[in-house]
């Protein structure tokens, strides 16, 4: 299935492919107060299609993930960032697709805090 997603404002837009069973909901500093329900999926089945010079990037704590969010409305979408044997992958906001029922979504609680 193909999904489409955007930032708030629309600046910032991109397409993913996949099946959308399920997304992390972690408890880390980061992920807690923006609210993040993330999908992780291959780097290959996501599509950015706004210029990569309208991203603004934040990193923290060991900079593993680089967040990229929309400098216009702070909206932030999807974060880039490899696997543990190396992959690139894409962690989507499922809040910020389009026609998303999240109620539909199981949600798999991630202790991040403790990392």
């Amino acid at each position: 299935m193909n999904y489409k997603g955007s930032c708030h404002c629309g600046r910032i837009s991109f397409g993913v492919d996949g099946l959308l069973e399920q997304a992390m909901e972690c408890n880390c500093s980061h992920c807690s107060r923006k609210a993040y329900l993330l999908w992780f999926v291959p780097r290959a089945q996501f599509s950015l299609h706004s210029p990569e010079a309208d991203l603004a990037t934040y990193t923290f704590n060991k900079h593993v993930i680089k967040h990229h969010f929309c400098p216009r409305c702070s909206c932030a979408p999807f974060g880039f960032g490899t696997d543990r044997s190396g992959t690139a992958t894409a962690a989507i906001n499922v809040r910020c697709l389009e026609g998303v029922d999240l109620a539909s979504i199981r949600k798999v609680a991630v202790d991040g805090r403790s990392f």
